[in-house]
């Protein structure tokens, strides 16, 4: 009898330790399926490059799911990994690392999913031959697949131009131009270099492209890299200041021919297989181009009243030197929450977020947290499903829910992207998404 009364004590308590197990994967998965449906009301998936999962070889084991540092891009659903977010992916490619099996592979989005994206193959190239993105313009935001893709774009040139062979006359010739300073940029060229190549760098404003603009102490990495000529990066974190000065000390070392304030009007194949680069200092000839100018261009203007007033502006770099200020922020993106917080955090300042949506939606999961933590210590305010209207000294019109209200205000901040260089890539011959997905029907 004692014997039965133990085996029922036993199977109790494993009944109790299944049922509370059976209960938190229905909850993870029915909170997986709420995630998936609102990930389709606001994205029509990953634009760039992402994870492709192999259902046969996936264990279910969700080592990819915590891995992601953005939050809820994937779950698991029915035992098994889904991409339940594709918009918030960018690519860090950890879910693949993570991966016991090696059941997830990264791929690039198909052309037709980026309609505003340059069409490029696996070794970054686009359709006009030796012609190559690197970075942000090819749709990915991370600084490790900016770096990634500048190292690998110039290993394929220096395979192609090993195998060529040709031994074209002309002290002007180059073996490649390439055109940004920022992450992809200065891995290309320390590529280069490492390869022998005969390179030049144009770099319309100053080294460090778009990340020298960050606001200061911002963190820029948050994985390790390999860089050129250096070798892996093992830090996991990494601020502003310490790539910039990172990088400082790396281009110190080598002989790199970098040109700053040179920004390139034209790239041009001409009909000899050589390129035609032209910029407002000089002309260049090329065998490659490698582009790695970023994607933002120059700041979307809203069109509203007022805008071109000195106090409305479109960066910010020291939130330290603002303080005791009426500020609106406009925009929901991560620039603009990440703005908010950085002068929220200033003593004195009385911060406002205006974004014309009813909620943020395109968030890191990080900044989603902390902004909705701001918010509730009433250190920002955020009016959404607002517009501003007219910009004034001293004040601010904004639009919400169709009543105008008017606030006190010193400083605006405009986060409405950049007006990417597409005219510039068009008359360079390159191919866009839809434009490639016409083509072959």
């Amino acid at each position: 009898m004692e014997t039965l009364y133990t085996w029922m004590i036993a199977g109790a308590v494993l009944g109790f330790f299944f049922f509370r197990y059976w209960r938190a994967q229905a909850r993870t998965a029915a909170e997986a399926l709420a995630a998936a449906d609102r990930g389709a009301l606001s994205s029509e998936g990953p634009k760039a490059q992402h994870p492709k999962i192999a259902m046969d070889s996936c264990i279910g084991c969700g080592s990819c799911v915590t891995v992601c540092p953005e939050g809820d891009v994937l779950a698991l659903i029915n035992g098994k990994a889904a991409i339940v977010n594709g918009h918030k992916c960018i690519g860090h490619g950890l879910c693949a690392e993570a991966c016991p099996v090696g059941a997830i592979t990264m791929v690039m989005a198909k052309p037709s999913a980026g309609s505003d994206l340059p069409v490029i193959s696996e070794e970054y190239e686009t359709n006009v031959e030796n012609l190559f993105i690197a970075g942000e313009l090819g749709g990915l935001a991370l600084i490790k697949n900016a770096v990634n893709q500048g190292r690998d774009s110039m290993d394929a040139i220096a395979r192609r131009l090993s195998l060529d062979g040709s031994n074209e006359n002309g002290r002007e010739l180059l073996d490649v131009v390439i055109v940004g300073a920022g992450p992809a940029g200065i891995s290309a060229s320390l590529r280069a270099a490492e390869h022998g190549l005969k390179a030049v760098t144009l770099e319309r404003e100053t080294v460090g492209g778009t990340v020298s603009k960050y606001p200061r102490a911002k963190l820029v990495m948050t994985s390790p890299v390999e860089f050129p000529l250096y070798g892996r990066f093992h830090k996991t974190a990494l601020s502003k200041e310490e790539l910039m000065s990172f990088w400082e000390k790396v281009i110190g070392r080598t002989d790199l021919n970098i040109h700053t304030s040179e920004g390139v009007d034209a790239v041009k194949k001409e009909s000899d297989g050589l390129f035609h680069i032209r910029t407002a200092l000089g002309e260049y000839r090329s065998r490659a181009v490698v582009l790695a100018m970023g994607r933002a261009g120059t700041p979307r203007k809203l069109g509203v009243k007022g805008e071109e007033l000195p106090h409305v502006l479109y960066r910010l770099i020291e939130a330290d030197h603002y303080i005791d200020n009426d500020i609106l922020i406009v925009g929901g993106g991560d620039s603009a929450v990440e703005a908010a917080m950085g002068l929220a955090h200033q003593r004195g300042n009385r911060v406002t977020v205006s974004y014309r949506k009813g909620e943020f939606s395109r968030l890191k999961d990080r900044n989603a947290k902390r902004i909705e933590e701001q918010i509730r210590l009433g250190n920002i305010k955020v009016l959404f499903n607002s517009i501003p209207v007219e910009f004034r000294v001293g004040s601010v019109a904004i639009d919400c829910d169709g009543q105008v209200r008017e606030l006190p205000n010193d400083f605006v901040w405009i986060f409405a992207g950049g007006t990417p260089p597409s005219e510039f890539l068009k008359a360079s011959g390159i191919a866009f998404g839809l434009e490639s997905v016409s083509a072959a029907l």
